[in-house]
């Protein structure tokens, strides 16, 4: 990612490259994994003050370069990720000592998902231009059934015209399904 690629204005990042470190060390840039993996992403409101003071820091001034750079101010090396982000003390801080870099993509990506956005903006999102590569990041969660739970329960208040819906399911209500027979709710 470049400097060029950030905007801090409209909270944007823009993906169009990736670097991949070849088995003899050589860095090669080239496109993303996937077509979808050229995107633009939305980053939150609280980062930007963090990466404003990165590109402040650790940043050249000149459009073309690296956000993220390794000790000697070249491309960010997988394999010497670690050692230039003090990784082990970074994830032993907060009481998360096996913590890996990708748990926090993983974890990212299944926050997004709790919030019920589409598999489709999920996958835009990721650079995933399939859905069975979306699916493998999103877990069954506690916070999406209550949702889903919490959605049923409103469908149910509206049919009924039930504000409140806490009756306990007394009085014998009956509740049309959407183009469904009516059902008896005990």
């Amino acid at each position: 990612m470049r400097r060029c690629d950030v905007d801090l204005t409209a909270r944007t990042v823009r993906v169009r490259h990736a670097y991949v470190e070849r088995a003899n060390g050589q860095m090669l840039l080239g496109p993303p994994k996937s077509k979808a993996g050229v995107r633009t992403v939305t980053i939150p409101a609280a980062i930007v003050p963090h990466l404003t003071a990165h590109l402040d820091k650790y940043t050249g001034k000149e459009p073309q370069a690296p956000v993220f750079t390794g000790l000697r101010g070249g491309s960010l090396r997988r394999s010497g990720f670690n050692k230039v982000t003090n990784w082990r003390h970074v994830v032993n801080a907060p009481g998360v000592p096996n913590l890996h870099f990708h748990d926090l993509w993983h974890t990212g990506s299944q926050l997004a998902a709790d919030m019920g956005v589409s598999t489709k903006s999920l996958m835009a999102r990721m650079g995933h231009d399939n859905e069975r590569a979306a699916l493998r990041y999103q877990h069954r969660s506690a916070k999406g059934d209550r949702i889903i739970a919490d959605g049923l329960d409103a469908l149910v208040r509206e049919e009924r015209g039930d504000d409140e819906g806490q009756d306990g399911g007394a009085g014998g209500h009956r509740c049309r399904l959407p183009n469904g027979p009516p059902m008896a709710w005990l």
